[in-house]
């Protein structure tokens, strides 16, 4: 069973490590963060599986970074968990309708965050996790690592392996560079947009003339997985 990644986000200490050790309790791996900006540039990296999330923080609010996940088509899966003091009904759907999935009220007990933090994921996980992907004979296997066309392995550098995984996920959507930096190399890796069109390449190349039309360019935008034939 893979073990499921959380990320809390609070601007007190106390209150994190208080949280972090009740999830490692229960067997959850866990990063934080201190304020919003720390939270976005970790859910970019991190891919976390849910978010713990306090309502008030200085700055940029809790609210208001669950708002802007929501609205970020590669964030707004991410299921969020509003912590806060605020108990009246009206913050509570203002709450749910910024995105959040579910709302705990300070103070709250250990095992009663487990519970709620479970059915959250029970609501909101695939069915299946780290399942091929397939496009006619062209399978990637997320667990083996491995690439191939039918019976055949293909040789794929790791970058471009996180490529077409990210592609394979996210089909029939065009994403700039710009994105791809953030979701395949990380928020906080900073190089040159260009040396995404290197690593395309390179995928392309790997795949082969059958397969390489599926890494379409699209003009004034970037790159697009699509089995449908390519449109500019």
């Amino acid at each position: 069973m893979t073990i499921k990644r959380i990320l809390i986000v609070d601007d007190e200490a106390p209150i994190r490590e208080m949280l972090r050790l009740a999830l490692e309790m229960a067997d959850y791996q866990c990063f934080e963060a201190e304020n919003a900006q720390q939270a976005h540039a970790l859910v970019i990296d991190e891919q976390p599986d849910l978010i713990l999330l306090d309502w008030m923080m200085p700055g940029t609010s809790g609210i208001e970074l669950a708002r802007r996940l929501k609205k970020d088509s590669l964030t707004a899966d991410v299921p969020i968990i509003m912590l806060t003091a605020k108990s009246e009904e009206d913050q509570k759907v203002l709450g749910l309708e910024a995105g959040a999935d579910d709302y705990i009220t300070k103070p709250f007990s250990p095992r009663e965050l487990v519970a709620r933090l479970k059915a959250v994921l029970r609501r909101t996980s695939p069915l299946s996790e780290k399942q091929s992907l397939s496009v006619n004979d062209l399978t990637l296997d997320p667990i083996s690592h491995r690439v191939t066309d039918g019976d055949q392995a293909l040789e794929v550098g790791p970058t471009e392996f996180k490529l077409l995984l990210f592609f394979m996920t996210n089909q029939e959507r065009a994403f700039t560079r710009g994105q791809l930096l953030d979701h395949v190399w990380g928020g906080n890796v900073y190089i040159d947009e260009r040396t995404v069109d290197v690593h395309i390449r390179r995928l392309r190349k790997a795949l082969g003339e059958v397969y390489a039309p599926l890494i379409q360019t699209v003009r004034g935008t970037g790159y697009r997985f699509s089995q449908n034939v390519a449109r500019s």
